[in-house]
C-alpha cells in the first residue's frame, strides 16, 4: 500500500539524491552560528541627528547585519529547491546548534578563571551576553525562516513560470520583518531607548530586505545551478 507524496514535496525528494543539501546545510548553521556571536556588539554609522524627537542618525545595527541576511538568501534555496520537509530540517538543526553554542558559553562563563588569566571579565562582557543574543535570535529564527520557508513553498504551489522572483521577495518581506522585530526587542529590550530601538528594527529590516534584492540575480543563479546538478527541470 503506497501513501500520496505531500504537497510540499519536490521530485528532488521523490526520486534525486539530494547531493547538495549537505553543504547547503552547513553553510547555513555556521552563518547563523558566526552571526550570533556577531550581534553582540551594537555598530553605529554617522553623526548624531535627530528629527521631531526621533533620532534619524546615527545608523543602528548589529555585527551579525553583516552575515545574517544571507541566512535567508539559502533559506530560500533550501526551500524552493528541497522544500518544506528538508528546509525544517535545516531550521530546526541551525536552531539546536545555537542553543548548543549557548549553553556551552553559559557553562563556560560560570567555570572558575585560572590563576593569572586576567581577562575574564573581558569575556564576560562579550561572550557573556550570547545567550541573551541567542535567545533572542532563536525566537525570531524560528519564526522568521518558517514564514520564510512556508511563503516559497506556498507561493511556488501556485507559481507561474519566471515567478521565482518574486517568490523570494515576498518571503523575505514577510519573514525578515517578523525575525527583526522579534530580535531586536529581544535582544536589547531595556538597553536602549524605544527612539533608537524603532531605528534599529527599521535599519534592520530594510538592510536585509537589501541585500535579498541586491543577491537576487546571484540566488536566482546559484537555485538554478543547483537544481540542474540535482536533477530538477529549471
Amino acid at each position: 500500500m503506497t501513501t500520496a507524496p505531500s504537497q510540499h514535496e519536490t521530485p528532488l525528494q521523490k526520486q534525486t539524491p539530494r547531493r547538495l543539501y549537505d553543504i547547503v546545510l552547513a553553510l547555513f548553521c555556521s552563518l547563523l552560528l558566526v552571526s550570533n556571536i556577531g550581534a553582540t556588539k551594537l555598530i553605529a554609522f554617522g553623526p548624531s541627528l535627530t528629527v521631531a524627537g526621533f533620532p534619524v542618525l546615527p545608523i543602528v545595527t548589529d555585527g551579525g547585519a553583516f552575515l545574517f541576511p544571507l541566512t535567508y538568501i539559502l533559506g530560500d534555496l533550501l526551500a524552493e529547491v528541497y522544500g518544506m520537509r528538508l528546509a525544517r530540517r535545516a531550521i530546526i538543526l541551525g536552531f539546536g546548534i545555537a542553543l548548543l553554542a549557548s549553553l556551552t558559553f553559559l557553562a563556560v562563563d560560570s567555570a572558575p578563571a585560572a590563576p593569572g588569566w586576567d581577562l575574564a571579565n573581558s569575556w564576560h562582557a562579550v561572550l557573556g551576553f550570547v545567550p541573551r543574543i541567542v535567545a533572542a535570535s532563536l525566537a525570531g529564527f524560528l519564526v522568521g525562516q518558517f514564514l520564510n520557508a512556508y511563503v516559497v513553498v506556498r507561493l511556488r504551489d501556485r507559481a507561474r513560470p519566471g515567478s521565482l522572483w518574486w517568490r523570494l521577495v515576498s518571503s523575505t518581506l514577510v519573514g525578515e520583518l517578523a525575525d527583526t522585530t522579534i530580535f531586536c526587542t529581544v535582544a536589547f529590550g531595556g538597553l536602549i531607548d524605544p527612539g533608537t530601538m524603532l531605528n534599529y528594527i527599521l535599519v534592520g529590516y530594510l538592510w536585509k530586505v537589501g541585500v535579498e534584492v541586491v543577491m537576487l540575480p546571484v540566488t536566482l543563479r546559484v537555485i538554478a545551478v543547483v537544481k540542474r546538478h540535482e536533477g530538477i527541470a529549471v
